[in-house]
């Protein structure tokens, strides 16, 4: 029974977690009790959810990604323990004055706004299974025991929330109002998870879904707040939001965050105008040539006035740039540093790109294999840039998913003429993971023998090389980093846990790894 209940994956995040909260201070000792509380209501849910059948037809309602572990638990505890990860980390750091408390205080507000999110989201699951018109209840007993542990963890972690939160407020008035901003985020984070597993049916579990709504919901709720923070400064009045997010902030990180949002903003704009469009022109046939390209003219207008006046605009109004708000103003700004790495990400992006390409529509090479080779293409291009310009990297990482995202926006809703090609490169790198079977890869496909379970497929021997090369990389690029400054201290042990929890979690989960396994070595390298 209990072999049954705590599966591999369960295991490693068990693992994951308690390794946290062992590194926890007595000051963030309530944070501590909060995410225990969060994470035995998010396992109970999700044993509910997969072990009982009435409950997997309950929750088939969402249209899940097909193959896939509901993923409830780690969904649930991966960006709390991120945010109380780097919680410790600045508690140590404030110890020795490195940093102001006005810092802390705003990743706390942090904290709390991202488990809030995922206990509303673990609320609004609990009902939909308990809910459900064709349920078949389990045995009484346990339908009560389940019940009781699911309620009393999510009412227990209210109680420690406002009390933690009470506990920092200047007055009453103060604590209510960002009682009522974590709220927010919670209700803003159930809406938005019905919205996302709707629109993008047997695409992604519920755990990859509440990972993405979290940090969503708490990007946009950061946006919101400085931009409340800087209005309410220049009024001044209503201290609440302006107190607790009046930390400083870096230009970079201003952009990043205002490229993002305003693609995310970008689909409703764009349906909003196309509809207007459409309701306008009597010649709005979906069909024709000319609809197709007035709606592709509909899209990179919208896209231009997007990012070329209304991002700019707030970057402008959040933050007093030096320069234009622009990512080509800060290449210019250190041109023989920026612009020659520039190119040659440029060179290395056609070549390799090109070669792949040509490789995988003319070759038998299996896909999976040839999409490990971009991993060693994104080495060779990030390494230099980590090393030389690290602070240029964190907006180059930015641009490039503002780019993605692009192309995946003309991918999805085809727009002409690029739409249908990116579908078609696209496709020549799925794999048998983008159709609902999972593999191991390279070492573990070619060589592997010894199962991690009967019926996964992941290796041991392919585990056991992931880590072994993952240490190898870090023992090579920690001094590097050492040496120029990026990073001031090595800690190896830290290091050690931090490979060998996410080799672990990549060997069992049935989750996307690339989405999880980062955030989790990340946490555990803030240790």
């Amino acid at each position: 029974m209990a072999a049954a209940i705590l599966n591999g994956e369960r295991v490693v995040v068990v693992l994951f977690i308690g390794l946290v909260l062992f590194s926890l201070p007595l000051s963030l000792l309530l944070h501590g009790v909060a995410l225990s509380l969060l994470a035995l209501s998010a396992l109970f849910i999700e044993i509910r959810a997969e072990d009982d059948a009435s409950s997997s037809s309950s929750l088939s309602l969402f249209k899940t990604r097909p193959g896939a572990s509901s993923g409830i638990f780690l969904g649930a505890v991966t960006l709390p323990v991120v945010m109380l990860s780097k919680l410790i980390q600045l508690s140590r750091a404030l110890s020795l004055r490195q940093v102001p408390l006005e810092e802390l205080e705003y990743l706390t507000m942090q904290y709390w706004a991202t488990s809030a999110s995922s206990l509303s989201v673990l609320v609004f699951v609990c009902m939909v299974i308990w809910c459900s018109p064709d349920r078949t209840r389990p045995p009484y007993s346990r339908s009560v025991m389940d019940a009781k542990l699911s309620l009393s963890g999510i009412v227990l972690f209210a109680v420690v929330c406002c009390v933690s939160i009470a506990a920092t407020s200047h007055n009453g008035f103060h604590a209510v109002l960002k009682l009522l901003w974590v709220l927010l985020h919670g209700l803003a984070a159930v809406k938005l998870i019905q919205h996302v597993l709707s629109t993008f049916p047997s695409c992604a579990s519920i755990g990859e879904a509440l990972l993405v709504t979290a940090g969503i919901v708490l990007y946009f709720g950061d946006m919101l707040a400085w931009t409340i923070a800087k209005v309410t400064g220049y009024l001044n009045s209503f201290e609440m939001v302006s107190a607790q997010y009046g930390v400083k902030r870096g230009e970079i990180s201003i952009i990043i965050q205002g490229l993002l949002l305003g693609l995310l903003l970008f689909p409703m704009v764009f349906k909003f105008v196309l509809r207007i469009w459409e309701f306008s022109s009597s010649s709005a046939n979906s069909e024709s040539r000319t609809y197709e390209i007035g709606k592709s003219l509909i899209f990179f207008a919208s896209l231009g006035f997007i990012l070329i006046v209304v991002v700019p605009s707030w970057m402008q109004f959040a933050q007093d740039f030096s320069v234009h708000p622009l990512v080509i103003s800060f290449v210019f700004s250190e041109p023989l540093k920026r612009l020659s790495l520039c190119m040659y990400w440029v060179c290395v992006i056609y070549v390799s790109v090109l070669r792949f390409y040509n490789i995988s529509k003319n070759s038998k090479i299996e896909r999976i294999l040839l999409r490990k080779y971009y991993h060693l293409m994104a080495v060779s291009m990030f390494l230099p840039a980590l090393i030389f310009q690290p602070k240029f990297l964190d907006l180059a990482f930015g641009a490039a998913l503002a780019v993605f995202l692009v192309v995946e926006i003309i991918r999805v809703w085809r727009i002409w003429p690029l739409g249908q090609l990116v579908h078609q490169f696209m496709n020549a790198f799925t794999d048998h993971r983008d159709s609902d079977l999972l593999i191991a890869s390279m070492v573990g496909h070619k060589y592997g023998v010894l199962r991690w379970s009967k019926t996964g497929k992941k290796t041991i021997e392919g585990t056991a090389a992931g880590i072994t090369s993952m240490l190898a990389a870090c023992s090579i690029l920690l001094p590097l980093l050492a040496s120029t400054g990026y990073i001031f201290t090595q800690h190896w042990l830290s290091l050690l846990l931090a490979v060998t929890v996410c080799g672990l979690l990549e060997a069992y989960t049935a989750q996307l790894d690339n989405a999880f396994i980062p955030l989790v070595f990340y946490s555990l390298l803030c240790l």
